[in-house]
């Protein structure tokens, strides 16, 4: 599912070039969960973001779903956000004017696989059945995120990609929104990559992998 070879990230600063990721090679299979944890700073959302095709690598080679991304246009990177993944942030980026059901529809309608009936087992599942009709500043933080996962399912892509979704949750919240995420995960098939920053969340992932000083490396009990 996903093949991340030889890949460098520098950015520029006042006090000269800053390289954060050097050389990071990964592989995830389809299916399967892997959690990205390291300090602050040490790359985990740049990487994500690279994946994600919201920013483009200096060099090396990223491959998912059977695409090479380092290759692409931007309008092909463009469709690809699209189309192949599902994206969800710690401020879970609703569409303050759109009502929960068509937060929910949102990717799904511009990927061209709006399917009503997966729509309305997300939101059974989720929780959101009788929240349908209000607007996101009318939810609680933990429905926010519920209705972020509903959105970034909805058109069952065969990647998703997570960062910090959990963070502005508390525990209890954050449990209950992780148990959804695996259990719909299974559901649809696809495939999880996550920036965390709690050990906890991460233990509940297949795979963990810790990013420090632009390497990656295996994480202790991974």
């Amino acid at each position: 599912m996903l093949h991340i070879q030889a890949l460098h990230k520098t950015y520029p600063t006042p006090q000269g070039p800053l390289p954060v990721l050097q050389g990071i090679d990964l592989r995830l299979e389809r299916g399967a969960s892997l959690a990205l944890m390291g300090e602050s700073g040490s790359g985990k959302s740049t990487l994500l973001h690279l994946v994600a095709g919201l920013d483009s690598a200096d060099s090396g080679r990223i491959e998912a779903a059977g695409q090479v991304l380092t290759d692409m246009s931007e309008r092909q990177l463009a469709q690809w956000r699209r189309c192949e993944i599902g994206l969800i942030f710690q401020q879970f980026n609703l569409v303050t004017s759109l009502s929960v059901a068509d937060n929910l529809a949102f990717q799904a309608r511009l990927a061209g696989r709006h399917d009503p009936r997966w729509q309305a087992e997300l939101a059974e599942r989720l929780g959101l059945s009788t929240l349908l009709q209000r607007y996101p500043e009318q939810l609680s933080g933990g429905q926010q995120q519920r209705v972020a996962l509903g959105r970034a399912l909805a058109s069952r892509p065969p990647l998703l990609l997570a960062d910090e979704p959990t963070g502005n949750l508390d525990e209890a919240t954050s449990d209950q929104a992780l148990d959804l995420m695996l259990e719909l995960l299974a559901a649809t098939g696809s495939t999880l990559l996550m920036v965390t920053h709690s050990p906890l969340v991460a233990a509940r992932l297949a795979h963990r992998v810790v990013l420090h000083r632009g390497h990656i490396l295996p994480a202790s009990g991974a």
